[in-house]
């Protein structure tokens, strides 16, 4: 009896220890901190102003603001959303100063 009650406390100290599936360095959900897209769970650590935090947000909906790439893996706008394309000058010194900002739309649907 004692073996199955110890038995039984070790299978319950094993299923506590197992982690949570939201990470601490990647994983992110929205609106925890982060330092580059690729911990975020959405795919865009973004920032109001280069004083801010970034924080993980959602990506850009149909018709907002967005960036098409950046090179420091932080955004003043997010990507689009899946499906969607970001209308934007791509060029270099855009996404060094992280100014090619653009907005959202589907291209399936502007070819009918």
């Amino acid at each position: 009896m004692e073996k199955v009650l110890a038995l039984l406390l070790v299978a319950l100290a094993v299923a506590y220890a197992v982690p949570d599936p939201r990470g601490v360095i990647i994983n992110l959900e929205a609106g925890e901190i982060c330092m580059n897209s690729a911990q975020c769970k959405s795919e865009c650590c973004h920032r109001e102003s280069s004083l801010s935090l970034a924080r993980c947000a959602a990506k850009a909906s149909e018709n907002s603001e967005c960036s098409a790439w950046t090179l420091y893996g932080v955004y003043y706008k997010c990507p689009c959303e899946r499906g969607l394309t970001c209308q934007v000058d791509k060029t270099l010194v855009g996404s060094i100063m992280n100014t090619n900002f653009g907005i959202c739309f589907d291209a399936a649907r502007s070819e009918e």
